[in-house]
C-alpha cells in the first residue's frame, strides 16, 4: 500500500499536492492525518468521492509499502500517522515542501523541496514532465492549493512557476467557479471594516432557490478593493448573487456611485444589466461608476434585472440516478462490495423485503467492515439508518445545501414514500461543472470558438435546439429529431442524442448541411415509470409516422434501430434508439451484460471522452449538453482520450475506434491512453482470455467490424501503420506485423484492385484483412479467418492459399505456352490468384498478371454456334474443341477464323 500524508489541519496546498501525487503514484491513497481547515473540510464535505482518501483507522499498518509526505518536513505535524514513518517494511519514504531552511525530521529517501509559492506547483511540473493529463476535479483542488498558498499570485512567494502551473491547471478544467467559492485572499483593514458593516446592513431575497442580497455602504471617499470585499461578502454568507453599492463624494455637489455585481447563479449574465447603465464586465462579475444619480433607484434597476434572468434551478428530478441499485438488510458486506465493483457505485440503498428504504451503506462503511474482517456480516450492522431525504421536487442549492451541512454524499429521492432515485455528491458535481465555462454543459454556439486560433471557451449562453441545431442539421434529420423528442415528452421521458453525432455536429462547420448517417438516441426516463422497453416504443412509434423506416428490435441489448434505404429524403439513414444503460463486462473480450440505468451511467460507458457527450432534445433544457468527462476540451485539443484505465483489457475493439477516430479527425492519441493501450497488448490478456473463454466476441466479430471501418476507409493505410506503432495488429494474430514485406504486398494488392477489379466486384476491405491474414504462417491463417468469422469463401480461399500457391510456383516454371499458363491459372479465381501473386516472385507474378490482363480475356476464333453451322452436331465434343481451339490461338498456331477452320478440318474431321 502506497500513501500520501497531509499534515494535520490539512489546508489546499497539501491537499492539492496530494490529489496531484495519486496521478504520479497510481494506486496510491491519501490520508488526511489529522483534520483540516475550514474552507477545506467544507470543500470535501461535497467533494470528498472525486479523490482516493481513506481513513487513517482503516489503514493495515503491515501492508504499507511508501509514504508520501507533502506541505511539511517536520514529524509532529503528521499526528498519530508518524508512527508509520519507522516501520521495518517500509521501502521508501518521499517529502515535497516548499519551505525552504526547515531542518527535517523525517528519514527521507528522497526529497523534493524548492523556492515556489506551493507544494502543488512542484507535483504540477513533474505532471507536465510525464504528460499526464487531469480530471477537472483534480485540477480544481490543485489549482485551490496554488490559489491559496499564493493568495492567487498577490503573496510576496510567488514565483513565475506558480503561474505556469496554474495557467496548466485551468487548461486541465480547473473549476473558476469553485476556485471562487473556496479561496481566502484576504482584506485589507478598511475593508474588514466595510465588511463587519455589510453584514449587518446586508438585505436579502430567495428566489427559485438562490439568495440574493444587496447592500448600500456609504463612505467620505472611493475606497478601492470593493471588489475583493464582493467576493469576501458571497464567500461568508453563501449568498448566490449580490450587489454591493458605495456612495461616496469627491465635493460637496459631486455625489458618485459604485455598484459591484457578482453572481454564481448559472445563466445570469451581469454584463448585460451593467451594460445599459454605462458599466460592464463579465457574465458573473461586473460594476459600474455614475455620478448624481438616485442610488437606490440604480440598486432597485439592477436588482429586478438580476431577478428577471434566474432560471428556474435543476431539481432532483433532473439530478438523479434512476433506477436505484439495491440491497437487503441481510446482504453480506462481501457481496455488496462485489455488486459496488460491479456498478462503480461509491454507496448502495438498502430496503426492506416491501421495498422501504431503512439505510444506506457507503464504500467507506465497507472498507472499514472488511478491514476488520468482517465480510460475511450483513450489512444492516453498519449500514446508516438515519436518513436524509429529498423529494422530486427537490432544487439544486438545497440539495447542495443538505450535502455540505451534515456531509452526505448520496441523497435518496423518495415520491410517495417510494424511492425513485438517488442524488450523489458526484451528480451535484457535474451539474455545477456544467455551469462552468471550462467545463461542463454549453450551448451550442459556444463551441463555434473552439478552433485552432482561439484558445478559451465562452461563457453559457442557451441557444437551444431551435437555433443551433436546426442550422446545422439537413432540414429532414432536424424533422425527425423534433418529432422523436415529441414523441418522448409526451410519455414524460427526456431523450438525448449522443456519441459520434454529438461530436460530429460540433465539428461541422457549414450551416444546413450535415446529414449524419448514423445517429444514436437514448431515453432516460424512469422517474416518469419508463421501463427497459421504452426504447423500443420510441421506436415503434416513430415507425408508425416514418413507414418507409424497417424496425429491428435487439432486446437482449435494449435497443432498437429505423433504417432507411435509399429514402429520398432521409437517404440510407441508421437511428439506434436506447434506454440508458449501464454495462459489466464478465471477462475481458466479452459482451458485455447490460441493464437500464441513467443517461451518466450511459455515458460513463463509451469508450472516449469525445464520444461521451450528450445533446438533451427535449424541453425544458433542449439544446443542453452533458459533457461530464472533458470531451469538449479533448476535442479543442484534438486528442483523443480514454474514459477509463481498464477500458482496452475489457474490449480492445476500443483500440481500433481510438486509432480510426485519431486518423480521421487528425488528431492524438492522449500519451496517458497510449500508455493504457500498450500495457493492455502487453499484458497478454487477450491470449488469456481467448484460451479461458470459448467465445471473445471483442477479437472476433466486434473487431472485424473495427477492421472493416478501418479497412474500407481512405485514410486505412495510416491507421494501420498507427496500429503496428501500437502493437495492436497482435488482436488479429500475435505474430502480425506491419513489417516492410507486407507494406510491399499491401501496395501490389492496391494496383491489382485498381487494375483487375475496376468495377469493385470484390469487396476490397475484406481483401486487405485477406492479405494481412496471408502474410500470417500458414498454419495460423484458416483459424484466424474462422476466428473473425469471414465468409465462408474467404477461409477456404484462406484454407486452400499455400496448396494453390506451391503448385502454382512449382508448376508455372514450367508451363512453355500460353496456353499452358491459362490451363494451369483458370482452376482459382480472381481473389486467390491475387493473393498467390502477392507472394510470388517477379517473374512468376508477371505471368500471372499477364494472364490476368490478357491470356483471360482471349476467346476462340469460333463458337459453338459457328460448330454448328459446319455442320458439327452439338455434345460433349464441343467442350474439347472449343478448348483445343483455345490454346491454339493463345499459342498464335491459328491467327483467323480461315486458320480456325482449317485446324477444325484437320484435327476434328467430320
Amino acid at each position: 500500500m502506497d500513501l500520501i500524508l497531509c499534515h494535520t489541519t490539512a489546508d489546499f496546498d497539501a491537499l492539492g499536492a496530494a490529489v496531484g501525487l495519486t496521478r504520479l503514484l497510481p494506486g496510491s491513497k491519501i490520508v488526511l492525518t489529522g483534520g483540516s481547515h475550514p474552507p477545506v473540510r467544507d470543500f470535501l464535505a461535497l467533494h470528498r468521492d472525486e479523490y482516493p482518501l481513506i481513513e487513517r483507522r482503516s489503514v493495515n499498518s503491515e501492508k504499507i509499502r511508501s509514504l508520501t509526505v507533502v506541505d511539511t518536513q517536520q514529524r509532529d505535524r503528521l499526528g498519530k500517522a508518524a508512527e508509520w514513518l519507522d516501520l521495518p517494511n517500509l521501502k521508501e519514504i518521499i517529502v515535497y515542501d516548499h519551505h525552504l531552511g526547515q531542518e527535517s525530521d523525517i528519514p527521507a529517501t528522497r526529497s523534493h523541496i524548492s523556492s515556489v509559492g506551493a507544494t502543488t506547483t512542484l507535483i504540477v511540473e513533474q505532471l507536465q514532465q510525464q504528460h499526464i493529463s487531469l480530471t477537472p476535479a483534480e485540477a480544481t483542488v490543485m489549482a485551490l492549493g496554488i490559489h491559496v498558498d499564493t493568495g492567487s499570485l498577490t503573496f510576496d512567494q510567488s514565483t513565475p512557476r506558480d503561474a505556469l502551473a496554474l495557467a496548466w491547471l485551468m487548461q486541465q478544467g480547473a473549476s473558476l467557479s469553485v476556485i471562487s467559492t473556496y479561496r481566502d485572499p484576504g482584506l485589507s483593514l478598511q475593508l474588514q471594516q466595510l465588511l463587519t458593516e455589510a453584514l449587518e446592513n446586508l438585505e436579502y431575497l430567495c428566489l427559485h432557490g438562490y439568495t440574493l442580497a444587496w447592500v448600500t455602504l456609504k463612505t467620505d471617499a472611493f475606497v478601492p478593493g470593493l471588489s475583493s470585499l464582493a467576493s469576501e461578502l458571497v464567500e461568508l454568507t453563501e449568498i448566490d448573487a449580490l450587489l454591493l453599492a458605495n456612495e461616496y463624494s469627491l465635493g460637496e455637489s459631486d455625489l458618485r456611485l459604485t455598484v459591484i455585481g457578482r453572481s454564481q447563479i448559472p445563466k445570469t449574465n451581469l454584463n448585460l444589466l451593467f451594460q445599459l447603465l454605462g458599466g460592464g464586465g463579465h457574465s458573473q462579475a461586473a460594476s459600474l461608476n455614475l455620478r448624481g444619480v438616485d442610488s437606490q433607484a440604480i440598486l432597485k434597476q439592477l436588482l429586478d434585472g438580476v431577478k428577471a434572468q434566474i432560471p428556474h434551478p435543476p431539481t432532483a428530478r433532473d439530478l438523479m440516478s434512476s433506477p436505484v441499485r439495491t440491497i437487503l438488510p441481510e446482504t453480506t458486506i462481501a457481496e455488496a462490495q462485489r455488486i459496488l465493483l460491479r456498478y462503480g457505485h461509491s454507496g448502495l440503498s438498502v430496503v426492506d423485503t416491501q421495498g422501504q428504504l431503512v439505510g444506506i451503506i457507503s464504500r467507506r462503511d465497507l472498507d472499514i467492515a472488511l478491514h476488520h474482517g468482517f465480510s460475511h456480516a450483513p450489512v444492516k450492522g453498519y449500514m446508516t439508518s438515519n436518513l436524509k431525504t429529498i423529494t422530486p421536487d427537490t432544487t439544486l442549492p438545497q440539495i447542495e445545501s443538505v450535502m455540505v451541512t451534515y456531509d452526505i454524499g448520496r441523497l435518496p429521492v423518495l415520491e410517495n414514500e417510494q424511492l425513485v432515485g438517488i442524488v450523489t455528491r458526484t451528480d451535484i458535481l457535474r451539474e455545477l461543472h456544467q455551469n462552468n465555462a471550462v467545463s461542463g454543459s454549453r450551448a451550442l454556439s459556444q463551441f463555434r470558438v473552439l478552433s485552432p486560433e482561439s484558445q478559451s471557451l465562452l461563457t453559457n449562453q442557451d441557444l437551444g435546439l431551435s437555433e443551433e441545431l436546426q442550422n446545422k442539421l439537413a432540414p429532414p434529420l432536424w424533422q425527425l429529431l423534433t418529432t422523436a423528442s415529441q414523441e418522448a415528452e409526451k410519455r414524460g421521458w427526456h431523450l438525448y442524442l449522443v456519441g459520434g453525432a454529438v461530436r460530429d455536429l460540433l465539428l461541422a462547420q457549414a450551416a444546413g448541411s450535415l446529414m449524419i448517417k448514423d445517429i444514436d438516441l437514448v431515453v432516460d426516463g424512469f422517474h416518469k415509470s419508463a421501463d427497459v422497453g421504452a426504447g423500443v416504443e420510441l421506436a415503434k412509434a416513430l415507425q408508425q409516422l416514418y413507414p418507409a423506416a424497417r424496425l429491428e428490435i435487439h432486446g437482449a441489448f435494449q435497443t432498437a434501430a429505423l433504417l432507411w434505404h435509399k429514402d429520398p429524403k432521409l437517404d440510407s439513414l441508421w437511428v439506434d434508439i436506447a434506454t440508458a444503460r449501464t454495462e459489466f463486462y464478465p471477462y475481458p473480450a466479452a459482451n458485455p451484460e447490460v441493464e437500464a440505468s441513467s443517461i451518466r451511467q450511459d455515458l460513463y460507458r463509451r469508450d472516449f471522452t469525445i464520444n461521451a457527450i450528450a445533446l438533451r432534445l427535449t424541453n425544458p433544457r433542449a439544446g443542453e449538453l452533458l459533457d461530464f468527462f472533458g470531451g469538449l476540451l479533448d476535442l479543442q485539443a484534438k486528442q483523443i482520450r480514454v474514459l477509463h484505465a481498464n477500458s482496452f483489457i475489457e474490449d480492445p475493439t476500443r483500440i481500433y475506434r481510438g486509432v480510426r477516430f485519431a486518423v480521421r479527425f487528425g488528431f492524438e492519441i492522449e500519451p496517458q491512453t497510449e500508455e493504457f493501450i500498450r500495457y493492455a497488448i502487453n499484458s497478454g490478456v487477450y491470449d488469456r482470455t481467448a484460451q479461458e473463454n470459448s467465445k471473445t466476441p471483442a477479437l472476433q466479430t466486434r473487431l472485424k467490424t473495427e477492421l472493416k471501418h478501418i479497412l474500407e476507409a481512405p485514410y486505412w493505410k495510416s491507421a494501420l501503420q498507427l496500429l503496428d506503432n501500437l502493437g495492436a495488429l497482435q488482436c488479429i494474430h500475435p505474430t502480425l506485423k506491419l513489417d516492410a514485406e507486407l507494406l510491399r504486398q499491401l501496395r501490389l494488392l492496391e494496383r491489382c484492385l485498381r487494375r483487375f477489379d475496376a468495377e469493385q466486384t470484390l469487396i476490397h476491405w475484406e481483401m486487405r484483412l485477406e492479405a494481412l491474414i496471408t502474410h500470417l504462417a500458414p498454419q495460423y491463417r484458416a483459424k484466424v479467418a474462422k476466428n473473425l468469422q469471414l465468409q465462408e469463401d474467404s477461409i477456404k480461399c484462406l484454407q486452400n492459399l499455400t496448396s494453390a500457391q506451391t503448385e502454382v510456383m512449382e508448376s508455372l516454371p514450367k508451363c512453355q505456352s500460353p496456353s499452358q499458363v491459362v490451363q494451369l491459372l483458370r482452376q482459382y479465381d480472381l481473389p486467390m490468384l491475387i493473393l498467390i501473386a502477392l507472394q510470388s516472385p517477379r517473374s512468376l507474378r508477371h505471368q500471372i498478371w499477364k494472364y490476368l490482363t490478357v491470356w483471360t480475356h482471349v476467346q476462340p476464333l469460333l463458337n459453338g454456334n459457328d460448330l454448328k453451322k459446319l455442320g458439327y452436331k452439338p455434345g460433349p465434343q464441343y467442350r474439347q474443341i472449343l478448348d483445343d481451339m483455345l490454346a491454339a490461338t493463345l499459342d498464335r498456331v491459328i491467327k483467323d477464323k480461315t486458320e480456325a477452320e482449317e485446324f477444325l478440318a484437320k484435327h476434328y474431321p467430320k
